[in-house]
């Protein structure tokens, strides 16, 4: 792996440290996969039962949706998943830095990883949110488009989708607009958040990390995007049971792939 690619952080308050963001290769992404399978495998019972927590929150917002009548943004969130699943990842990244620090991981180290830098984690948070509002927007105005402001029956909507022309044209439009809304969120977050838990650096300074790993390495992040949403989708495809185990599984690799990905080399400072 080739290092490139270098930033000084000017803190006044804190030393400075020198990104450096690393070249790596096209088959990277199955070592991470590799690592995260491991990760899991160590911290088996901490791992599942942070998959289960979001297993179990997708269920009850799937029945409250249900049951509430809103029925029909299930697919738009399910689509948008994708914009907010980089914050989901925050209790793995913890349990993979427990692992490395040669500590027992326990529930504390996957619900309360954040806590440290609770404040740019949460600007962070504000980004995706944005992501994600402006695809249910998105989405909102081509159902509008395509079949028009009447909400049909659950049965008779989704038959549509994959029978009428009006629904392929919206599932294809939705897909391409969506992807580049996805690719987008994927690029100022695949690297940022990790770094932000584990780096006293900005928000703004961890999407910049991002946005340059993934400039400087497009392909291969563009086939690691394509893996988590492949792997996710296959998830929710099992009535979200498959997420108990693929979420943390792809959070343990996220985090490898951070570290692959980024190098911080502390700078002393010279007094004046």
């Amino acid at each position: 792996m080739n290092a490139a690619t270098t930033k000084t952080n000017h803190h006044s308050d804190q030393p400075s440290v020198k990104i450096t963001i690393n070249k790596v290769g096209l088959d990277r992404p199955r070592a991470w996969l590799a690592a995260g399978v491991e990760d899991f495998r160590r911290a088996t019972v901490v791992s599942l039962s942070y998959g289960m927590f979001w297993v179990g929150l997708s269920i009850a917002i799937t029945l409250g949706a249900f049951t509430l009548g809103y029925w029909y943004w299930l697919l738009p969130m399910i689509a948008g998943f994708m914009f907010i699943g980089p914050l989901v990842a925050v209790g793995s990244y913890g349990i993979s830095r427990a692992l490395e620090r040669g500590q027992v991981p326990n529930l504390g180290d996957a619900f309360g990883s954040w806590r440290p830098h609770a404040g740019q984690l949460a600007m962070m948070g504000v980004m995706m949110m944005i992501f994600f509002l402006a695809w249910i927007r998105l989405a909102t105005l081509l159902f509008a488009l395509f079949f028009g402001f009447e909400v049909p029956s659950p049965a008779t909507l989704y038959t549509a989708l994959l029978t009428t022309s009006e629904g392929l044209g919206m599932l294809a439009v939705g897909t391409v607009a969506g992807g580049i809304l996805a690719f987008g969120a994927f690029a100022i977050s695949v690297v940022a958040i990790p770094t932000l838990m584990d780096q006293d650096l900005t928000f703004m300074e961890g999407i910049e990390a991002s946005v340059r790993c993934v400039a400087r390495n497009f392909r291969v992040m563009l086939l690691w995007a394509v893996i988590l949403t492949l792997c996710v989708l296959v998830g929710v495809m099992t009535f979200y049971i498959g997420l108990a185990l693929i979420l943390p599984v792809l959070g343990h690799a996220s985090w490898h792939a951070y570290e692959d990905l980024v190098r911080f080399d502390p700078i002393e400072k010279i007094s004046s």
